[in-house]
């Protein structure tokens, strides 16, 4: 069973295979066939979904580019997690951890030194 998911190049994953016994002796290679069968019958039916790491970003902006901070934040695909308008706008957002430093470029680019991050730690961008 465990030669069938590490084949699928699987990660995280648990097969449980449950024998009801039926009156038939499979014996020992039959046991091996029927649960390693099993399993593989049980992937071929579900959906497999890649994992991806993502990493938490927080960044402060002044209100004049905020817009430019949204469309940014949105064409590198990331999830805007939180928004809070103080003296300044604070951004938290979640993006795939490959594209993440791609983004920190873009955005200290296009602001001019006027973009503060913080590490998902603090309280408050410095």
């Amino acid at each position: 069973m465990l030669d069938v998911l590490r084949h699928q190049d699987l990660e995280g994953v648990l097969a449980t295979v449950v024998r009801y016994f039926g009156g038939v002796k499979l014996g020992a290679g039959g046991l091996v066939r029927a649960y390693t069968d099993s399993v593989a019958q049980a992937l071929l039916k579900t959906e497999k979904i890649a994992i991806i790491k993502q990493r938490l970003l927080i960044c402060s902006a002044p209100y004049a580019m905020e817009g430019l901070v949204r469309r940014e934040i949105e064409m590198a695909g990331a999830a805007l997690d939180n928004v809070q308008h103080t003296d300044h706008v604070q951004f938290e957002f979640s993006l795939p951890d490959s594209t993440a430093d791609a983004l920190i470029i873009r955005l200290n680019e296009a602001g001019h030194g006027r973009i503060i991050w913080a590490a998902p730690d603090d309280e408050e961008a410095s």
